[in-house]
């Protein structure tokens, strides 16, 4: 007869956010002068600023502000990117190239824009020393000092591509470049490059970066994000995660050390460890492009879309996980096998200590599905009814990936996940 062992473990179960409020803005229901959202970014002043198609809008205490009214030049013009630096907003534009605002003047760049052929701005980052770092799309890259520029080109430089679409700088004060042909990074005197061909990363279409409290890079691709710690690469993407797209065009941390970002599938938010919330298009947000997303000074979060607006997401908290008991089986045989594998005397469960052993279930309920997370690649996955009934099997469940339960009935269930190490078990309740 089998004696069955019962081990103690812990699964994180996500917690659905309550008081959080969604609002579009469009150019049927406000001021803003486009729907086609290019840009956006908040200051430390209290300000939303917005670029689209049409022009160059702000959003402040309720008041929308279109600076057409105020610079010409601005009127039907693609506005980029957005950059506040103290008291100065840095505007990259199609036609007329860089453009700074200090809320009274304009500054306009343009004899520079035409010698260096600066035209279709696509990013704009600010390093310590306050040097401008400009990527031009088909133009290449460009530095700016306060007086003097100076441009990079694939053709005289270790830039992959004069094609640049992203620029973040990091705390060592690197330039982290992405391009349609890979990631480069210029330290000033040096580059280095990342493609499929040289390095893990996702895909050689790089969208955005984002550099968390730790230097990691966080790298958005178009086949998925890329986690980069210097040496090492992880790749989260719809296969193996609840990242709404691969497609991730914009990312942005909050003031938690959460990473927030917009992809082709929707928006979403990961706490850079286990935890996910997703808000996808066509459920609770409509079917569109979602382009960027920046953070404002009262913890709102703004997206924009390739037509359908402006949204802001208010009173959202990612909520800690709660503690949920659950029980990690195994029969005796199971159990001498593991300690026998670790080099333990047999009934010992020395394999039942190792934090490899355990699952983590992981329940998005509004969203009508489930992950699990474990060490092995695939697993046997069976529901159990608060009757003990088996009422569903997923013979080759592949880890981290989604087990749709939308049209599971109402109740409490255990799944019990085996995989070659032996079975464990772990509950969540469908209400």
């Amino acid at each position: 007869m089998k004696r069955i062992l019962t081990i103690l473990s812990v699964v994180l179960l996500a917690v659905p956010a309550t008081a959080q409020k969604w609002t579009n803005y469009t150019t049927k229901n406000s001021e803003l002068t486009g729907n086609n959202i290019l840009a956006v970014a908040a200051d430390n002043r209290g300000t939303l600023w917005v670029g689209t198609t049409q022009g160059l809008n702000s959003f402040r205490d309720g008041k929308w502000t279109d600076y057409s009214d105020f610079n010409e030049k601005l009127k039907n013009q693609f506005v980029n990117c957005l950059v506040p630096e103290g008291n100065t907003l840095w505007i990259g534009t199609d036609d007329y190239g860089v453009i700074e605002f200090n809320g009274n003047r304009w500054f306009e760049h343009s004899e520079e824009t035409r010698r260096l052929n600066m035209k279709y701005i696509r990013d704009i980052a600010v390093d310590h020393a306050g040097e401008k770092w400009i990527g031009v799309t088909l133009s290449g890259f460009v530095e700016y000092d306060g007086v003097n520029w100076n441009k990079f080109t694939a053709s005289e430089s270790g830039l992959l591509s004069d094609f640049i679409l992203c620029v973040v700088v990091d705390n060592r004060d690197r330039k982290w470049i992405g391009t349609n042909d890979g990631l480069c990074v210029y330290d000033g005197g040096r580059w280095i490059s990342y493609t499929t061909k040289t390095s893990k990363i996702a895909h050689n279409i790089v969208l955005s970066i984002a550099i968390d409290k730790s230097n990691v890079k966080w790298i958005g691709t178009l086949e998925g994000l890329c986690r980069f710690d210097g040496e090492t690469w992880k790749i989260f993407n719809t296969d193996n995660c609840p990242i709404p797209g691969n497609q991730v065009n914009d990312l942005v941390f909050d003031k938690e050390g959460h990473l927030w970002m917009a992809t082709d599938g929707g928006v979403a938010v990961f706490d850079c460890a286990e935890r996910w919330e997703t808000f996808r298009a066509g459920d609770k947000l409509p079917r569109c492009m979602f382009q960027n997303v920046a953070i404002d000074r009262f913890d709102n979060i703004w997206f924009g879309t390739d037509e359908k607006g402006l949204f802001c997401l208010s009173g959202f908290k990612m909520m800690e996980p709660e503690v949920a008991e659950n029980t990690e089986t195994a029969t005796e045989e199971e159990s001498s096998e593991n300690a026998a594998a670790a080099g333990d005397k047999p009934g010992k469960h020395a394999a039942a200590e190792d934090p490899e052993e355990r699952i983590k279930l992981t329940p998005y309920l509004e969203e009508g599905y489930i992950t699990i997370t474990m060490n092995a690649a695939e697993a046997e996955v069976v529901f159990l009814n608060s009757k003990g009934e088996k009422v569903r099997t997923v013979p080759k469940y592949r880890n981290g990936a989604h087990i749709n339960i939308a049209k599971m009935k109402k109740g409490s269930y255990t799944v019990k996940v085996k995989t070659g190490k032996g079975t464990r078990t772990a509950k969540f309740t469908l209400k």
